[in-house]
């Protein structure tokens, strides 16, 4: 059975692909990004197999590839096609964990009936959610691991991005009642040494690997 972690953020531009290269990496993992919306310069895909170090062989490719960076059902009507749902089946890969990165937020639409969420419940995969540090934070967090647990979707956790900010970390954590997975820290040089770095610096990857807390 294929092990497989999805990735989400609570916002756009919150550094979950960039997270999601070092997950993919510390656990030596396949990765793969089922909607692509904007391919303007490099994809999430390109990104994560360059900053993970990733063989060709262990990235799969994206079902959907949309021309505009918009919300994938934006998206995907610029292109003049619309997501099937029914064919976005969580691919089987042996021996090796599936990192799973999703588009944007939780309720970003995949088409103008199905969000993003419901095609996470479907596939029951436990969710690792990244949050930025910034300001408003606390507010994208909570409402993330709500319209998660309201799903019964398994949360392994908050996955933070950006400065340290303990009150906000605490916080979400805290009221969420989610474990607090780590904090990637920015990184003046961003590559796979860097990255793999600060990552075992600042999480453990057993923590992905284990049961979701309850």
């Amino acid at each position: 059975m294929t092990h497989a972690i999805l990735v989400s953020g609570t916002d756009t531009d919150v550094g979950k692909t960039v997270f999601a290269a070092a997950l993919v990496a510390a656990l030596d993992g396949y990765y793969w990004k089922p909607v692509q919306a904007g391919l303007a310069g490099e994809t999430d895909t390109e990104i994560v197999q360059r900053l993970a170090n990733l063989p060709s062989e262990r990235v799969l490719r994206e079902v959907y590839r949309l021309t505009t960076a918009a919300s994938p059902h934006l998206a995907a009507e610029r292109d003049g096609v619309e997501i099937d749902v029914e064919g976005l089946a969580k691919p089987s890969v042996q021996g090796r964990t599936l990192i799973i990165e999703g588009a944007g937020g939780l309720l970003v639409p995949l088409n103008r009936s199905f969000l993003q969420i419901e095609l996470f419940a479907r596939w029951g995969a436990p969710v690792v959610l990244v949050a930025s540090t910034r300001l408003g934070t606390i507010n994208h967090s909570l409402l993330s691991i709500e319209a998660l647990q309201r799903r019964r979707i398994p949360l392994l956790g908050v996955a933070f991005v950006g400065d340290e900010n303990a009150d906000s970390e605490r916080t979400i954590t805290t009221m969420g009642g989610v474990r607090r997975l780590g904090r990637l820290p920015h990184l003046d040089r961003l590559d796979a040494a860097s990255l793999g770095s600060a990552f075992a610096a600042n999480f453990r990857a057993t923590d992905f690997l284990a049961p979701v807390p309850t």
